[in-house]
């Protein structure tokens, strides 16, 4: 039996430059966490012989590695010529609420089929191949942070270039900085989950002909570059970093934000919240919310209907926690 542990992400300031039809003409630039929030993936040899059971949201058991239905499993067993296992998914939150969970898989699942195998990638080359596989390979109109946050761990600032390349600067946090982090950052689960990818789309397609929107993005990779720079030297600008991107995101395309999200965010800064902003592609999900400790309590009755989420920087990234 082999367990990896892959933690989701956070993502603060820049998303959406990530996608290709974005910096690949202007590069872009993300600011984002890893959480203590985890995709838990875990393989052994399959006692039927040279088929598979897998069990994900379903149950499959093809007998041929083309006969997988579930797209990222096929193309990584096939890749890595793996057969005869039994696999198993679970999660510490739902798919498709924003917090990079497809690619945490991915991540998750490339590290496992490595051990499994007795092989070893560094993380850097994880996140490389997970990019490959879901953009280039099953063609998801998805961007690239989410797979180099859950493979690094910790806090971020990734630069994309319009060569493809990928940089990854680690953001030094002490334990103040950290302590005071945990202290104001809360999730609330807003219900709901979707597939990313339809928005994305939206998102990419404006991002490739719609003068205004290409000026917004350009406005919040300037913004994760200043955010980068201040948040060293005082942890609380973050909030209203939080709250001026996500001003300029629901702007930029039809579904990212809604009326309920509208609601639940302007409550939640009423009562002390100095920013925030939903978590993923948009339209539900998690609000992220950044309060001051002595203004928790009153966010928190303010979105009593919603269940809160406390949020912990993971410092290790994608690990593999058991091998036997």
């Amino acid at each position: 039996m082999i367990i990896s542990r892959t933690p989701l992400r956070v993502s603060f300031c820049g998303g959406g430059s990530d996608l290709p039809q974005f910096y690949r003409h202007h590069g872009g630039a993300v600011l984002s966490m890893s959480i203590k929030r985890y995709v838990y993936l875990a393989m052994h040899d399959y006692f039927g012989g040279e088929g598979y059971i897998l069990k994900y949201s379903k149950i499959e058991t093809p007998g041929r590695v083309e006969d997988i239905e579930h797209r990222i499993l096929r193309q990584v067993f096939g890749d890595y010529g793996i057969h005869g296992v039994d696999f198993n998914s679970s999660a510490d939150v739902p798919a498709g609420t924003g917090l990079g969970s497809s690619s945490a898989f991915t991540v998750g699942l490339l590290n496992l089929c490595n051990a499994y195998l007795g092989h070893y990638e560094s993380a850097t080359r994880l996140a490389e191949k997970a990019c490959d596989i879901e953009l280039n390979k099953l063609g998801e109109p998805i961007g690239k942070q989410d797979q180099y946050g859950c493979a690094l761990g910790g806090m971020n600032f990734l630069t994309f270039n319009p060569d493809e390349s990928v940089e990854c600067e680690v953001v030094p946090i002490t334990i103040e900085m950290r302590h005071r982090l945990e202290s104001c950052l809360t999730m609330f689960y807003l219900g709901g989950t979707r597939s990313a990818s339809a928005l994305l789309a939206e998102q990419g397609q404006n991002l490739l002909q719609d003068s205004r929107a290409i000026a917004e993005m350009k406005a919040l990779v300037a913004s994760a570059y200043e955010l980068r720079r201040q948040i060293l030297g005082d942890v609380d600008v973050l909030g209203q970093f939080l709250h001026e991107g996500w001003e300029r995101k629901r702007r930029m395309a039809s579904g990212i934000s809604n009326s309920l999200v509208d609601d639940a965010y302007a409550r939640a800064r009423a009562a002390g919240a100095t920013g925030g902003k939903l978590l993923g592609a948009g339209g539900s999900g998690f609000l992220l919310t950044y309060t001051p400790p002595e203004k928790q309590e009153s966010v928190r009755q303010a979105l009593s209907e919603y269940r809160p989420y406390d949020v912990r920087l993971d410092t290790i990234g994608s690990t593999i926690i058991y091998a036997d």
